[in-house]
This record gives C-alpha cells, structure tokens and sequence, in this order.
C-alpha cells in the first residue's frame, strides 16, 4: 500500500513544484496589483475574471472530466479514438461558443461594466477562452499518462511568460488592467503551441458516435455541478460588487487571494489525486488506501492552514523601498478575512478527497445536487451579511458554502461507494482548526495578537497534534521514511 502511496506522492510533488513555483510567480501578481493599481480597478479585473472562469465550465461542459474517465479504462487504438473524439469534439463546439461571444460581446461588456475604452478586453477574454479551452484535453492526456514532468514545465512556462508581460506592459509601456489580459492571452497561445505535438501524436480521424455519446452522458451531468462550483467560488464577487461597489470589492479580492496556498496546495494534489484513484479503483485495497491517503493529507493541511493562518498578516505587511508594504497600503485593511479564506479551502480539501466515490461509481448526476446546495448557501449567506459586516461576510459565506458542499458529497460518495475514513483523527483535526480559529479572532479584536502570542499558538497546535494522538512523532518519521519523498 505504501508503494502506491509513494507514486501518488511522487507525483504529487512533481505537479506541486510545478504549481507552486507557477503559482507563487502568479502570486507576486498580487501584491504588484496593489502596488499599481486602486482599488476599483483590481474591483474591475476580478469581476471580468469571475465572469470568464465561469465561461471556461460552459466551453469545456465537463469534457476534460469525461475524457479522463474514458481513456482511463481504454486500451489499445481505442484510448485514441476517445482522444480524437473528445478533441474533435471540443474544438467544433469552442468555434461555435466564441462565435455567440463575438455576437454578444457588447451585452457581455454591459454585464461586467467594463468601460467602453476598455473594450477590447472582452476580445480578449473570448480568445483566451477559445484556447484554453483548446488546451484541456491535451493537458489531461498528460496527467493519465503519468507525464507531470512535461504537464509542470509547460504550466511554469506558461506563467512565466504571463508575469513578465505584466510588468512590461504595466512597467515599461504604462499599460492598465488591459496588461493583465493581454499577458493572459500571450501565455494561453504558448501553452496551446506547446501541447500541439502530443495532439498530432494522439489524434486520428477516428470519430467514434458511440464513444461521444458514452463522453456526454458522463459530462453534460457534470456541467451543472462544475457550474455551480465556480459559482460558489465567485458568486461573492458580483454579490459584493453589487452591494458595496467596485472600491470594496477591490479591497476584498486582493486579501481573499492570499488564501491562494491553501488552494493551490489542493488543486495540486487533485492533479494526482485524480488519475490515482481512478487508476487503483479496481484494487482489493482501494478503500484502504483512499482512507490512508485522507487522513495523510488532512494532518498536512492542518499544518499548513496554522501557519498560513498565523502569519499571512505579517507576511504582508513586510516593508520595502521605505515605507511600502508587500500588499499595498490601500488593501492591509482587508487582511483579517484571511484566516477565515484559508479555512474555507480545507474543507475544499474535505471535498477533493471525498470524490473517488462518485467519479467509479458513475454518479456525476449528484454534482449538481451538492454543488447548487452549496452555491444557494453561499447567495443567501453573502445577501445577508455582506450588508451588516462587509467582506467578512462574504469570507463567511464561502467558508458555509464549502461545508455544505463538502458534507453533502460525503453523503452521497458514501451511499453509493462507502470508506471506512478514521473519523476520531479527522474530528480531532478540525477541532483543533476551529478551536485555534475562535482564539485567533477573540485575541485579535482585543487587539492582543503579536507575533509572540502567535508562536505561543503555534506550539499550542503543533502540541495538540501529539497530544490527541493526531500525529505521533515516531508515525511522521516511520512516514517520511516509507513514502520517502
């Protein structure tokens, strides 16, 4: 079992430092924003970038999802056909999705309030659509054929060359937010040429209507869900923009985005987590293992979350060129939702580690369900609170929204494909979460939180792991030995 523990490590690590370097570089983006522009203008870029994340779902309509699933258990000449047919298929109806953009572009620039000087941006916004789109197959062809060397260093390349367009464009050439955009679509267009060699290698002019229809019986079930996950996501955005404006809604994007790391740390580890389970569904041990796995990755995340929690503030507040703060000076006063943000996204991790059961069981119907459940939570939460205490109640939302969606695909992933998870460690973990959350606010709004009290905390909880049994000392090096990362 530890062998196949230590492959999805393995791989793990090798889409991680991809992820995180790319990330991290993408991360800087952040505090640079800040730096160059006001609040109303990052306000502006983060609504047309909810708008376009969730467009990428309707380009796509689950297909990536149902090539995954399919190729997984083809073999031979028949794993082609089911790259051609998905290809094939995605490329003829991302023409016809950007064809409607182009027609409606000037609804779409009214919807996201985009300035009329501003509106080539909504051209940009459908060709980096078009492309990515273009890019998702080829990127999940990579991950089932256990290529994450080549998946990281196209992604790396990919966020390189977006950065540095931005500070050319915004630096050097005195561009606005329209940098942001452009950059994208010059990184899309690499990524896409980069991968045309594997779709040359891998399409045919096989077209298979038997296996298009075995692609979207798996996938159309799966866009509502992928939908209303994006919206649980980003529905605080408009919701925000809506009820405090764009000044407000500047302020709360730029700290909602230094939970960023708890996140990418799962996106991450679904990169493998994904292709692993469905590669190992059929051995003897599978449930075993799937509950090994869990409870490793929540004693991980739990670490990462104290220290990320702790210490994001004065991370941020970090001074250079004299009086200048790592995130700019208009934005610091939006830093207390992040501990609330980086909770939110473990039980996103509770979420990616409870999908097994519905990905091999063929029950992608039931997304939707949990998913909308979630998402009508997380609009009821914003409308109600947002009013009364501005961005924390948006930070709240999200944090109830991804408990919702969490429980309830535990529900139904152990309905139909039950796992004996180890549920005292797992209760103990979030104890201690929630716990070390309540004291961090109670000392902050008493204004007691310095950086010593933070490091009494952090032994605090790094005390609690062995006291409770969470995670002995002699169980993490035994574990470092045998995964041997």
């Amino acid at each position: 079992m530890f062998e196949k523990i230590k492959q999805l490590s393995r791989e793990t690590v090798i889409y991680g430092l991809s992820n995180i370097v790319s990330r991290f570089l993408n991360f800087l983006l952040v505090p640079f924003y800040s730096q160059v522009f006001i609040r109303s203008e990052f306000g502006d870029f983060s609504l047309v970038y909810a708008y376009l994340s969730f467009l990428n779902i309707l380009f796509i309509f689950g297909m990536d999802a149902a090539f995954m699933k399919y190729k997984s258990v083809s073999k031979g000449e028949d794993k082609k056909v089911v790259f051609s047919t998905s290809m094939i298929t995605v490329f003829a109806t991302s023409i016809l999705f950007a064809c409607v953009m182009f027609l409606i572009k000037d609804s779409f620039r009214d919807l996201v309030k985009i300035d009329i000087q501003l509106e080539q941006i909504v051209t940009y916004v459908i060709l980096i659509l078009f492309l990515d789109t273009l890019s998702l197959i080829p990127f999940a062809n990579l991950r089932l054929n256990n290529k994450p060397v080549k998946f990281a260093v196209i992604k790396t390349i990919n966020i390189a060359i977006n950065i540095a367009f931005n500070f050319i464009l915004i630096l050097g050439y005195k561009f606005g937010i329209e940098a942001i955009f452009i950059s994208n679509l010059a990184a899309s267009v690499f990524s896409l040429l980069a991968l045309f060699p594997d779709i040359i290698r891998n399409l045919t002019l096989k077209f298979s209507g038997q296996t298009l229809k075995k692609l979207l019986k798996f996938a159309l079930p799966y866009l509502p869900g992928s939908l209303a996950a994006v919206f649980v996501q980003l529905i605080d955005v408009p919701i925000i923009e809506m009820l405090a404006g764009k000044d407000t809604l500047g302020l709360y994007r730029a700290n909602y985005k230094l939970g960023i790391l708890i996140m990418l740390f799962v996106s991450v580890f679904n990169y493998a987590w994904q292709p692993f389970f469905l590669n190992n569904a059929k051995e003897k041990n599978a449930k075993e293992l799937f509950s090994n796995v869990a409870t490793l990755f929540m004693i991980v995340l739990g670490l990462l979350w104290i220290l990320l929690a702790l210490f994001t503030e004065d991370l941020a507040l970090i001074k250079f060129y004299g009086e200048r703060t790592i995130l700019g000076k208009n934005f610091v006063d939006g830093l207390f939702i992040v501990p609330v943000v980086l909770t939110s996204y473990v039980f996103y991790g509770l979420y990616v580690l409870f999908t097994p059961g519905i990905y091999i069981k063929e029950k992608t119907k039931y997304f939707p369900v949990v998913t909308g459940s979630a998402a009508i939570a997380n609009v009821i939460v914003n409308l109600v609170l947002v009013p009364k205490i501005g961005i924390m109640g948006g930070a709240i939302a999200t944090l109830i929204s991804y408990i919702v969606m969490s429980g309830g695909l535990f529900y139904f992933s152990q309905k139909f494909y039950p796992v004996k998870y180890d549920y005292k460690k797992l209760f103990k973990i979030f104890f201690v979460i929630f716990a070390s959350l309540i004291l961090y606010y109670y000392l902050y709004y008493i204004d007691a939180l310095t950086i010593g009290v933070k490091f009494i905390i952090l032994v605090i909880y790094l005390a609690s792991f062995v006291l409770l049994k969470i995670a002995s000392i002699d169980e993490i090096k035994l574990l470092v030995k045998r995964i041997n990362l």
